[in-house]
């Protein structure tokens, strides 16, 4: 039976000690449909669908990290005790910081939440982040395992499923699963090479390179009639298995999928805890949303640094360093309140810096650096780069940009006196200020670094540790 609740109720902790008890191993998907304008929004029930084993820790059942925009918890019916939680972003949630949005145009998209199979009747909840960092409950409905309207089709099997890289038992390691899309028949070869090239790209980096036997990588691609996916500025579309295309609110790089569900449905033929979606094309782009999935475009001179960008995103819940670049988001993160990813902060109380612990003594916060220099190269960059992309230049000219401000700017933020230091360096998530980073320079900031900064590599460690104990 499923009906809708919507009592707040006060929660007691849970481990995952009793999961045997409760869950039968099993895994079932909770799809909706999430729509609304900037001040207003909707929840509605699409399906629960049964999925295969679960994938997920047994023990790290309950998400304490405190990220994301939202949250999902699995509640025991009877005492209401939390059994499983899942912090999490959306494109909704993005979405509705736009101007389409703060407009009123409304929007709908389908998300889905996956959970271990309860063995009883069970809460399903989603609950939002307010301003105060508290989280407030905007719907409920209860879910029994054993009533006809959960949908135990079999998983159709489509595309090819690659096993590129395993270490173990689902249930102790994180299953990364790469999803190619925009391939036909005869590039499926390409695409392995593809998953593979990203994957090894992943793995070169730190921290990730340090727990590469906690990883299981597996890839699936279903052929597309025609190569490429959508670019819709370019007036270029494709019909394509998983939807992929740019100009996501009106971004030209920002590249999404929008079809939630047939994602789902190719990605629940193996077991997964994190997606990444690639795109067969040369254009720039790539988007990464926290616990829901990341993207790249394969053929661009840089897709292995976006894979990694956007694989913090969407695995550790890192924010947007940058602040030059141009985005569709108006107040991303509203004047007032502090930032709930874990590498950027409004620095509203320095003496309590959320990163205090990498913060050496004597170290000034907040920390001073030459961002007028750096700001006015960067500036000039976007500027060339919009010109470029107006013009409708090859991906060849604004790669050779790409590599020109990579060579300007690596030595003029090595330059700076606190340059691998842990500081509260001003210009971070989109605003030039008002918004702090932990060091100069970082993965998250440009395509300059090699690895991931100190703040960054302990949000990752942090992650990789809720899966592989």
């Amino acid at each position: 039976m499923l009906s809708i609740l919507f009592a707040l109720t006060l929660l007691a902790p849970a481990t995952g000690a009793d999961f045997d008890a409760w869950s039968t191993g099993g895994t079932l998907r909770l799809d909706y449909f999430h729509s609304g304008i900037a001040d207003e929004e909707h929840i509605s029930l699409d399906a629960v669908r049964a999925e295969g084993p679960w994938p997920g820790s047994r023990v790290h059942l309950l998400d304490d990290s405190g990220l994301g925009k939202y949250r999902f918890e699995l509640r025991d019916l009877d005492t209401q005790r939390v059994l499983y939680s899942q912090g999490f972003a959306s494109i909704y949630g993005e979405w509705e910081t736009t101007g389409e949005a703060r407009r009123g145009v409304w929007r709908t998209f389908h998300e889905s939440q996956r959970f271990p199979e309860p063995r009883e009747p069970v809460q399903l909840v989603l609950l939002k982040r307010r301003s105060d960092d508290s989280f407030g409950e905007i719907f409920s409905c209860t879910v029994d395992p054993a009533s006809r309207f959960v949908d135990r089709a079999a998983v159709v099997p489509s595309g090819r499923v690659f096993d590129l890289e395993l270490h173990g038992d689902p249930a102790d390691h994180v299953d990364l699963l790469i999803l190619g899309d925009g391939y036909t028949a005869g590039q499926l070869d390409e695409f392995e090479n593809d998953a593979r090239r990203m994957m090894e790209a992943l793995f070169a980096t730190e921290p990730f390179a340090s727990h590469r036997r906690d990883f299981n990588v597996r890839a699936i691609a279903v052929p597309s009639a025609e190569s490429g996916v959508s670019r819709p500025r370019a007036g270029d579309f494709h019909r394509t298995p998983l939807g992929l295309s740019f100009n996501a609110f009106d971004s030209e790089r920002y590249l999404l999928s929008y079809e939630n569900r047939a994602m789902r449905e190719i990605a629940a033929q193996v077991p997964y805890d994190a997606l990444f979606l690639v795109a067969n094309t040369r254009k720039y782009g790539g988007g990464g949303i926290y616990n829901l999935y990341a993207t790249t475009s394969s053929d661009t001179a840089v897709a292995e640094y976006v894979f990694v960008h956007e694989f913090g995103h969407s695995f550790a819940g890192l924010g947007d360093e940058y602040y030059t670049s141009q985005v569709s988001y108006e107040d991303f993160t509203p004047e007032g309140t502090e930032p709930w990813e874990p590498n950027v902060t409004a620095l509203h109380d320095p003496e309590n810096l959320k990163w205090k612990e990498f913060v050496a003594p004597g170290t000034p916060i907040p920390t001073p650096w030459d961002q007028a220099a750096y700001d006015e190269v960067s500036v000039a960059y976007q500027e060339r780069r919009a010109a470029l992309r107006a013009a409708g230049a090859p991906e060849e000219r604004v790669e050779a940009l790409f590599a020109e401000v990579k060579a300007e700017t690596t030595p003029m933020l090595r330059a700076e006196p606190w340059f691998g230091k842990v500081g509260a360096f001003e210009g971070a998530g989109y605003r030039a200020k008002g918004l702090y980073r932990p060091e100069v320079d970082c993965i998250m900031f440009t395509r300059n670094p090699k690895n991931f900064c100190r703040v960054c590599s302990a949000a990752i460690e942090r992650a990789i540790a809720r899966y592989a104990p």
